[in-house]
């Protein structure tokens, strides 16, 4: 088993900043790749990043692409999301998710274990 604990979630204003962070615990954190996903008020849970086990690969959903930055800290079984020019539809309620694979992946399917979300709300 492995636990999730998302934190960083919050309101910013359009244009601003937040850096997401994912604390992993009861499973080498090493053997997992790590991903974040989002979902918004009516929508579908989307991919946002990935990042592979070692940090060398990350991936990127296009609309995130350029803003955000995904990363982890081994040492810390701890994965990031930056997020940088936040936009109105980024509002959602951001989930880390883990994958027992090398490389990270963007379908849902493929992650057994996630948190329990934290929300992101940027106004106008």
């Amino acid at each position: 088993q492995v636990q999730l604990v998302e934190s960083g979630g919050g309101l910013v204003q359009a244009g601003g900043s937040l850096r997401l962070s994912c604390a992993a615990s009861g499973r080498t954190f090493t053997s997992l790749a790590m991903g974040w996903f989002r979902q918004a008020p009516g929508k579908e849970r989307e991919f946002v990043a990935a990042i592979s086990r070692s940090g060398a690969s990350a991936y990127y959903a296009d609309s995130v692409k350029g803003r955000f930055s995904i990363s982890r800290d081994n040492a810390k079984n701890t994965v990031y999301l930056q997020m940088n020019s936040l936009k109105r539809d980024d509002t959602a309620v951001y989930y880390c998710a883990a994958a027992p694979y090398n490389s990270g992946t963007a379908r849902l399917s493929e992650y057994d274990y996630w948190g329990q979300g934290t929300q992101v709300t940027v106004s106008s």
